[in-house]
């Protein structure tokens, strides 16, 4: 049955046939890009190293605490200041507080703190008792959102409780806020929880995603921070895409330069993609939640906006930054005197800047704000110039290194015929492995590249052993001792391919950036060899030496 499997000769074998068809298909995904561009697939895609570009290091900014403080003090210390009158606890416990208040007030009034849901009833002489169903941790979280104007989550690590303050502060700072409220630090951190961590990255991602770089891969480092390599943008435009948090909030003008908060960008329910209108002006369609229209119109009648639009703008800012002010049109104004609307749209101007504004604020709006405001602590840009160096070494590297192996194999055998197959075999897993990549979108920097030359060198020496084996005192043996030798051979080669793939899988596991780039390569370059490559040679070199002995 071998035998005749023989005799059909190259073109008909299977294993012949795999490796042809990888390389048509690997050598389609990397031409037919660049013959036409507008494809959508394939292509290679450079790293940082090879394309030029920027990387920033970014540090989620917060802190992260264990507390403890007197509810009572709490709920002195922050009504007594929010009415202006004095306020007196007359009871506490783990679920409510009981305290009397020096004026009348509304139960809307105290609940308005966010404290709790609260009882009222009048009492004489114009004191009114209070009675307010509370969370001790929630009061905290609550007493720091108001202290620092940021929000306080609580973060759960096995069995303790932490107080995640999501703004830049100090030890010192924690412990003067709650001096005034009876209350110390137990534990002090810098930085923000894992999760917080691990949403910021993904939040970053969906947004280098809406702007087209789905291959830039944000990695977080050390668990502290957060690594992103964007090849081919300048620094300045790195900070623009990465390095702003995306806060948007749209504010209504009372007077002069004084305006109320509306709503922020989480009351956004949908967001339309950027377009011109008629006119040409570039802007943004977005609806609103129905509690975000609830929010806009109640502060539309309560400014006055909807009778008098010209003297009340609506203002727009993306990270404090105004990006939008306008009167509401009278349409929109008259809508909002009777009911709540949620179609909104922000528009900008007709010029290729308004474009960008306008596409910039979909990915804000599309992929969020970023939970925490982050730190640049460190950045670096790669020229073009020297990215298009880079390229060219490599590419002499590689080239030297084939011919260098050409070189030592034709020194090993004496024989072209023997050395051909070897270096064509070699180039055609290269072929293989940029196919691989330019299908993934895998992005090659000078690691991967340097990856790929190891694995050239591995993939000859795997080659060396099948031909030792195949020659039998320098010729083909029979096809039974042939077959044995063959299989021994394989067996040395799926052993030591085996724990190369073990080592860089741990790497990839462990390492970040330059590491997984180098250990991805060398397991795709060695899974091509093992399992398309070297069966195919195999067959390739028992033919040859079938031929020249006939």
């Amino acid at each position: 049955m071998r035998d005749e499997e023989v005799e059909k000769g190259l073109g008909s074998d299977p294993r012949i046939l795999l490796m042809g068809g990888a390389i048509i298909i690997s050598l389609l995904l990397l031409l037919l890009p660049a013959i036409f561009p507008g494809l959508g697939f394939g292509g290679l895609k450079y790293g940082l190293d090879l394309d030029g570009g920027s990387w920033l290091q970014l540090r989620p900014e917060g802190a992260m605490a264990q507390v403890d403080a007197d509810v009572g003090a709490i709920i002195t210390h922050e009504y007594s200041s929010f009415l202006n009158t004095t306020v007196t606890v007359t009871g506490a416990t783990d679920t409510s507080v009981s305290f009397e208040v020096g004026t009348l007030v509304t139960a809307k009034q105290i609940e308005s703190l966010g404290y709790g849901q609260a009882i009222v009833s009048g009492g004489r002489g114009g004191v009114s008792a209070v009675t307010l169903q509370v969370d001790k941790n929630h009061v905290i979280s609550r007493y720091l959102e108001n202290s620092y104007k940021t929000e306080v989550v609580l973060s759960e690590e096995g069995d303790e409780l932490w107080y995640e303050i999501r703004k830049q502060t100090s030890a010192g700072e924690l412990e003067a806020i709650l001096d005034d409220v009876g209350g110390s630090v137990t534990l002090y951190r810098d930085g923000v929880s894992q999760d917080t961590l691990v949403k910021t990255k993904e939040i970053l991602e969906d947004k280098l995603n809406l702007f087209g770089l789905s291959d830039v891969k944000p990695t977080i480092v050390e668990r502290e921070y957060i690594l992103i390599d964007l090849a081919g943008y300048d620094i300045e435009t790195a900070m623009d895409l990465a390095a702003t948090p995306g806060k948007f909030e749209i504010r209504i003008q009372t007077q002069g330069n004084e305006s109320i908060h509306a709503v922020y960008g989480e009351d956004i329910q949908t967001v339309g993609i950027h377009k011109a209108d008629n006119y040409g002006v570039w802007g943004v369609p977005f609806t609103l939640t129905q509690q975000g229209a609830v929010l806009l119109r109640e502060a539309a009648i309560e400014t006055n906006a909807v009778n008098d639009p010209l003297n009340h703008e609506v203002i727009m800012y993306l990270d404090n930054k105004v990006i939008f002010s306008a009167p509401l049109n009278d349409r929109l104004a008259d809508n909002l005197k009777i009911l709540p609307v949620q179609d909104m749209s922000a528009s900008f101007g007709s010029d290729s800047e308004s474009k960008e504004s306008a596409k910039q604020l979909e990915s804000h709006l599309r992929a969020g704000a970023l939970p925490v405001n982050v730190e640049v602590i460190g950045s670096g840009q790669v020229p073009a110039s020297l990215g298009a160096q880079f390229k060219e070494l490599t590419a002499i590297a590689g080239l030297l290194a084939i011919i260098m192996v050409s070189f030592m194999i034709y020194l090993r055998y004496r024989r072209k015929e023997i050395m051909l197959p070897m270096i064509i075999t070699s180039l055609s897993e290269v072929v293989m492995i940029l196919g691989f990549a330019s299908a993934v979108k895998w992005q090659l920097d000078l690691p991967a590249i340097a990856g790929i030359i190891a694995v050239i060198g591995t993939g000859i020496d795997h080659l060396v052993i099948i031909t030792d084996e195949v020659l039998y005192e320098g010729k083909l043996p029979p096809t039974k001792v042939y077959l044995k030798r063959i299989s021994r051979a394989f067996g040395i080669i799926f052993a030591a391919a085996a724990t190369t793939i073990i080592a860089m899988i741990w790497l990839f596991w462990m390492g970040f950036g330059a590491l997984k780039g180098f250990a991805l390569t060398t397991i795709i370059g060695v899974l091509i060899g093992v399992l398309i490559a070297r069966p195919a040679y195999a067959r390739i070199i028992k033919e040859v030496l079938k031929e020249e002995q006939e």
